[in-house]
């Protein structure tokens, strides 16, 4: 399983973040962003970046699901597949009451979907949308969505819709736009690094 992720541990580390990259990246993509956010917690935090299981069709990066065109139809076994790859993560030493899932656009998605159902410690979605008739259970992780105004690739509508689902959780959904496309800009990490401090500090 080496392959299928990227991980940078720190010493006695406490908690966990793991990334879950969009359509047509890999699991190095988000690495940058995940270092740079341990760096603001003082909570000693492992990483890891989890590898898409399929190679994207059109290119060379990687897939959660084929999205051009969408089949829809696989999303409920990639899905079963991320959540025992995220329970399989899950030690004495960082518990998934210790873990944040960080998803991009297609990771996004994902993260929602398969991390909703686990009891980790919150959920970041970046320009995300969810997944067709997908929807939020009650007792949930606390969620954080970001999403760019003029992001041309996923309506920021999508993640309206996203607010609108999850408004009715036991845990609360924060919601963001900012200024820019399909993107993470850094008004949107200062957003992640006040979460990841609340979750886990």
């Amino acid at each position: 399983m080496a392959a299928d992720l990227v991980r940078q541990t720190a010493e006695n580390a406490r908690a966990r973040l793991v990334l879950l990259h969009g359509w047509g990246a890999d699991a190095n993509d988000l690495m940058p962003l995940g270092i740079a956010l341990a760096e603001e917690i003082t909570t000693p935090m492992e990483i890891i970046a989890l590898q898409a299981p399929q190679f994207q069709a059109q290119g060379t990066g990687r897939q959660w699901y084929g999205l051009f065109p969408a089949d829809w139809a696989s999303v409920p076994t990639a899905i079963a597949g991320l959540k025992q790859r995220i329970n399989n993560l899950g030690s004495e030493e960082i518990p998934l009451e210790a873990t944040v899932l960080l998803g991009f656009s297609q990771g996004g998605a994902m993260a929602l979907a398969t991390g909703c159902d686990l009891p980790l410690a919150g959920l970041i979605a970046c320009s995300a949308y969810a997944h067709p008739n997908w929807q939020a259970p009650i007792i949930r992780p606390p969620v954080l969505l970001l999403h760019g105004q003029q992001d041309n690739v996923v309506p920021l509508t999508a993640s309206m819709s996203l607010r609108n689902e999850l408004a009715d959780g036991h845990q609360s959904c924060d919601y963001c736009s900012f200024d820019g496309g399909h993107i993470i800009p850094a008004e949107a990490q200062e957003q992640m690094k006040k979460a990841l401090k609340h979750w886990l500090n």
